[in-house]
Formats: C-alpha cells, structure tokens, sequence
C-alpha cells in the first residue's frame, strides 16, 4: 500500500468514526485520538505536518463526489439530538434504557444461571457435583477460584486492549493483542503453578495428585474465562451465552447417560465451550480483517500493554484475590481446630456464600444500565451546555449518577427479599435440595449478602472512574479494602468462630464502597475537566 492509498484509506477510517466533519481541526483530534502524531504523518504517509494530513483528509471526506458515493452510516438519533430532548424525554429515555440494558445484563448472566439450575435440577453443573466428598470438592473449588483469580488481571487488560483497537477499527491489532494476552494470561498461571509446586515440595501441604486435579480445573476455567472476555469489548457476548448451554447440555448428558467420570464430563463440557468460542473468534477476526483493510501503525507489544493497563490488570488481580479472601479464612480453620489440610472446603459456608452472590449477578444489569446511561447523558449534557457553566454540567451529572445509586439500592432490596424466599419459604433451598439450610449457611449468606451489595456499589463507582480512564482509586480503594478483609476475617475467624470471616468481607465492601464513592463524588466535582482530559 502506498502512501496515496494510506491517506485515502485513512480518510475512511476518520469518516466511518465521525461522518462528515465540520472543519479540519475536528478530523485533527480523531487523528490524535488514534494515535497518529506529526512524525508518524511524516514516517507513514510522507506529510510534514499533521495539520497538513488533516486538511487532507478533510477535503477528501467532504468533497460532493466522496459524500454521494459514501453515505455515512452515523445518522442523526433524532432521540438523543440535544436540541430536542426535553426533561421529559430523559426520563422516556432512561426508561427504555432500564429495560433494554438490565434484562441485557441478566442475559449475559445465562451461563451463570444456567449452572445454579442444574445444580437445584441435576444436582451437577458444567464445574461442580453435590456428590463430590469434601476433598474432592476442596479440589474443584480450589482449581476455580485459582483459575478466577490467575486471569482476573487479564480479563480486564483484554477489556481494555481489545476495546481499544476495536473501535480503531484496528481489528489486525485487536487480533494480534487477544492472542498477547491470552498467552500471558495461561503463562502467568503457569508460573503461579510452578511457584505452588515448588513450595508444597518443602512444605507438603497436599498430595500431588490433589494438585493436579486443581490445576486441571484451574487452567480449564481460567482458559476459558480469557476466551469470553474477549467477546465483551466486540460486543459479541451472545456466544458466550450460544457456547455455555450447548456445552453445559453436552457435560449434562454425559454426566447422566454415561458412565464417564464426573471430572472427565465437567472437562468436555469446559473445553467444548472453549472450542466454540475459540472456532467463532477465528472465523471473526478473519471476516473482519478481510472485510476492512486497515494500514495498522499500532504495536501490540507486551511492554506497551503494561505500561497502558498495568493498574486494571492489578485491580482484576486484586479484585479476585478480595471476593475469596473470607473464604479462605474460613476454610482454614474448624471450631474443633482439626483440618486434615491447610485449605479445606466447608460445605454450609460455601452454600451461604453461594446464595449470597446470587445479589450480585441480579445486580449487574444495573451496572450495565448505569454504564450506559451515563456515557449517553453526559455526552447530551456537555452538548446542551454553556461551556462557562460548567458547575451545571457537573451537578446534572452527580444528580444522574445518585439515580443510578438509588437504583441499585432499589434493585438490591428486591434481591434481598428474593433472598429470603430461597432461605425460609418451601420453596427455596429446602425444596430443592430436601433438607432446610444450616443456621451457618443462614449467617453466612445473609452478612455476604450485604457484602456484595456493597461490592457491586462499589464497582458502580469503579466503573465511572474506569469510563474515563482513571483506574489508580478503585485500584487503591481495592486494595486497602482486601487488607481490611484480612484483618477483620482473620479476627474474627479465630477469635469468634470460622464462619464469621464473612464480616471481614462485609467491612472490607463497605470500605471499598466508601473510598471509590469519595473518589466518585470528587470525579464528579470536576467532571467537565476529566471529561475532556479523557478525550
């Protein structure tokens, strides 16, 4: 491709993001927000000036000829025209926007769902089995929550990579950097096995064959969720859900009509998945590779990826490490003070816990909602208003994102009561598992209940700070919050009795909640000006 051919393929990139611009200094800025400074104009398409490649550009995406032949796909929402949308009309808008992105967000939780409903129906999902004995169980839940907590990082670097390239239309790069970091995420967990090994060699705290089965299920889980979180930034995650119920269908049937091991039918069923999804992620990338030629400038080197997203890869990690914390606590001491190992799962608290997450997952279709709500409005916002009141954009603002907090709430009292019909009524856990919940499990599940309401107002935060790129707060606030979680767990494990390291969890939300609301409301405060920088 020649340097013509770049300019002119550039002209339809900038046209594709923007449609028809109304000077050269608009198409200027989209330049600079893909990254192309004065000496890539020189380098890559023989320009002196990145002003000169702009005015360039420009004149070839606004000229008659150029605009017939190239109708632009980015028409006018005559919803969301700022001229037009009266207060009336937000509250139209919002509403649809809740129903739309909520019953969205708990569609994506399918997988999920669809794994508790096997469990009441079948007594077995796609990783776990009621018939399991306790170290059997202690190796399952050990392999997952280490596959969660190895690529926990990763997911959000994917997140955030992946998006980046995506909406450059880069998809060569967004290709290139999904392999990078699947890679680094399977090898990362490779050293943590590695270092695991190494230390029960002169510490002896499990069997060999134990640690196998856990790094089975580790890699497997953690393969898997590397693969899926691809699919959030290409805004495919409708396979997700395709992949989880044609294989969770296959594991099923094998469990029930063969006589195939439990751990080699979860085995099929994860990597049928995986395969899925891997087999759709290639046909993807090379339908939209082929399908839009792209001159790519881009690197997708590993120390470029951890310059740009170092502190998300922390907050995954540490994130992960935080909501298992209380868990290993738990499982880590007896009120008799006899473990047969180091870790040992400790079934009614993994069963209250269990309840207690289900708040959680009915919780992310608020935080979908939020999310998107917010990135519409604040857009319409800062069109509507005066750029010398910005104190007006900014309390609008706080005002949208309080609703959005009330929501949550709202949202979350009812999955409260839902709560207390799986708990008490017939209906719940003692109808479908013929026995009535231990008072532990009871204790358990309601504290952690409250915990992850916590989480998820706190993660409503992060993920404000998140939209316009400022990580280093919910990265803090994360991390003094899993300190807390150790101390107050701990304490309260040994001293009171093991169930109780849910109240470390429960203080440690609550902190993580406050330090990203402080930050939040000061984001807020200044948000004309983090609105901007972002850009």
């Amino acid at each position: 491709m020649n340097q013509t051919q770049k300019i002119e393929q550039l002209g339809y990139d900038v046209y594709d993001k923007i449609g028809k611009p109304v000077n050269e200094n608009v198409v200027r800025a989209m330049l600079e927000s893909m990254s192309i400074r004065t000496i890539d104009a020189k380098q890559d398409y023989g320009i002196n000036d990145l002003q000169d490649l702009a005015k360039l550009v420009y004149n070839q995406i606004t000229s008659p000829s150029f605009l017939e032949q190239n109708p632009s796909d980015l028409p006018v929402n005559e919803q969301f025209r700022s001229d037009l949308t009266s207060a009336s009309d937000y509250l139209k808008i919002k509403t649809k926007y809740f129903f739309y992105y909520y019953p969205l967000g708990l569609f994506h939780g399918v997988p999920v769902f669809l794994q508790i409903a096997t469990i009441i129906a079948f007594g077995y999902s796609m990783w776990t089995y009621t018939g399991f004995n306790q170290l059997q169980s202690t190796a399952v839940v050990l392999g997952v929550i280490f596959g969660l907590i190895g690529t926990g990082g990763f997911v959000q670097v994917i997140g955030r990579q992946v998006s980046h390239y995506w909406f450059s239309n880069d998809f060569q790069q967004a290709k290139r950097s999904t392999i990078m970091v699947i890679r680094d995420g399977l090898l990362f967990m490779g050293v943590l096995s590695l270092l695991a090994l190494i230390l029960n060699f002169f510490a002896n705290f499990y069997p060999y064959k134990f640690l196998w089965l856990v790094y089975a299920y580790a890699f497997s889980i953690g393969t898997l969720l590397l693969l899926s979180a691809v699919f959030h930034p290409l805004k495919e995650r409708w396979v997700i859900t395709v992949a989880f119920i044609l294989a969770a269908s296959l594991s099923l049937t094998l469990h029930l009509y063969t006589s195939l091991e439990t751990y080699y039918t979860h085995w099929i069923g994860i990597w049928t998945a995986i395969g899925l999804m891997l087999a759709y992620l290639v046909w993807f990338f090379k339908k939209k590779v082929k399908s839009i030629k792209t001159f790519s400038r881009a690197t997708s080197k590993s120390a470029a990826m951890v310059y740009r997203n170092y502190r998300y890869f922390f907050y995954g990690l540490v994130f992960f490490v935080f909501i298992f914390t209380d868990r290993f606590l738990a499982w880590s001491t007896a009120n008799d003070g006899a473990l047969p190992y180091i870790l040992y799962y400790e079934k009614n608290y993994e069963i209250g816990m269990d309840i207690a997450i289900l708040i959680f997952f009915l919780l992310v279709g608020v935080l979908e909602f939020s999310i998107a709500s917010f990135s519409t409005f604040t857009d319409i916002l800062q069109k509507q208003v005066a750029y010398n009141k910005a104190h007006v954009f900014n309390r609008k603002s706080l005002n949208m994102y309080w609703e959005h907090v009330l929501i949550l709430l709202i949202v979350g009292v009812v999955m409260v009561f839902i709560l207390y019909l799986i708990i008490w009524e017939r209906l719940g856990y003692e109808r479908a598992f013929d026995e009535g919940l231990n008072y532990i499990s009871v204790k358990v599940s309601i504290i952690g209940g409250l915990g992850y309401i916590l989480v998820a107002w706190g993660m409503l935060n992060s993920l404000y700070l998140f939209t316009l790129n400022k990580p280093a707060k919910p990265l803090n606030a994360i991390l003094v919050a899993w300190l807390v979680n150790v101390f107050v767990g701990l304490i309260a494990s040994r001293l009171i009795s093991y169930e109780y390291s849910v109240v470390g969890f429960a203080v440690g939300s609550a902190v993580y909640m406050i330090m990203t609301l402080r930050s939040t409301l000061r984001f807020f405060k200044n948000l004309d000006y983090f609105y901007y920088a972002a850009y």
